[in-house]
C-alpha cells in the first residue's frame, strides 16, 4: 500500500516542467504507481533520478536507457499509451 505522503512527494518529482514528460509522469503516478509491486516503484523512483534530456530521448523513442530498470520502466509508460 502507498501512502498519500509518498504518492504526493511522487506527484511533485513527477512535474518535470517539460510537456512532454508532465503528460506520460503524472498519469502514470497517480493512476498506475499505486498498484506496482515494490520492485517497479522502485524502479519509477530511479526514473525520477535521471535527466529531463535523458528522458525525453527515451520516451520518444530516440534512445534507451541502458540500465535494464530503467528500460522496464519506460517501456511499461509508454506501452500504457501506445496503441497496440
Amino acid at each position: 500500500m502507498v501512502d498519500s505522503v509518498e504518492l504526493n512527494r511522487l506527484f511533485w518529482h513527477s512535474r518535470r516542467g517539460m510537456l512532454e514528460l508532465d503528460v506520460l509522469l503524472v498519469p502514470f503516478v497517480r493512476e498506475v504507481y499505486p498498484h506496482l509491486d515494490a520492485d517497479d516503484r522502485e524502479r519509477y523512483r530511479k526514473l525520477l533520478e535521471c535527466e529531463d534530456q535523458d528522458m525525453f530521448g527515451w520516451f520518444m523513442q530516440r534512445a534507451e536507457p541502458d540500465d535494464a530498470d530503467l528500460k522496464r520502466m519506460v517501456r511499461m509508460i509508454l506501452d500504457r499509451v501506445q496503441p497496440k
